[in-house]
């Protein structure tokens, strides 16, 4: 802390307005970064502004390491690509693992988790198990079963950890 002999301001002591002076900066200069570099995609339709993230992560039934199968990843990523245009959800990120995959979605306040889920679970499963021969004995690629959580703002960094 740097003590400064200065007039005092409207009865405060010296150190003690230097001190509320340098906060007051400190949070205009965080303020600023943060506007800079965290988008805000706010998305508008007539009646609604809304900024809703979910973070889903899903598994193959009986925890199968499909992703490991030759471009399996890429033509689920370009299924969920065409269902999420469809659904006007926007793709924040998408990461597959050998045995489990997280999405981060960025969709409007009429699709609830459920309906999302559903909707790219079923899409996925049918045309995966159609194109991939080692895909098609299984009775259902997914399991009922997914994690949902409400994600703010999400950097690439955090979603590579």
């Amino acid at each position: 802390m740097i003590v400064r002999k200065a007039h005092s301001f409207r009865g405060m002591d010296s150190t003690i307005c230097f001190d509320w002076f340098m906060y007051v900066n400190i949070e205009i200069i965080h303020i600023l970064w943060y506007s800079m570099c965290m988008e805000n995609n706010y998305r508008h339709t007539n009646t609604t502004v809304s900024l809703i993230n979910y973070h889903f992560v899903f598994c193959p039934r009986y925890r199968r390491k499909i992703f490991l199968i030759p471009n399996v990843e890429q033509r689920f990523k370009e299924l969920v690509n065409q269902k999420c245009k469809e659904l006007n959800i926007e793709i924040i990120a998408i990461e597959c693992d050998k045995d489990h995959t997280h999405m981060f979605l960025n969709c409007l306040p009429t699709l609830s988790p459920s309906d999302i889920m559903q909707q790219i679970k079923g899409y996925t499963s049918k045309i995966l198990r159609e194109e991939f021969f080692e895909l098609s004995k299984m009775p259902s690629l997914w399991t009922r079963s997914y994690f949902v959580s409400t994600a703010g703002n999400v950097c690439s960094e955090t979603i590579k950890k």
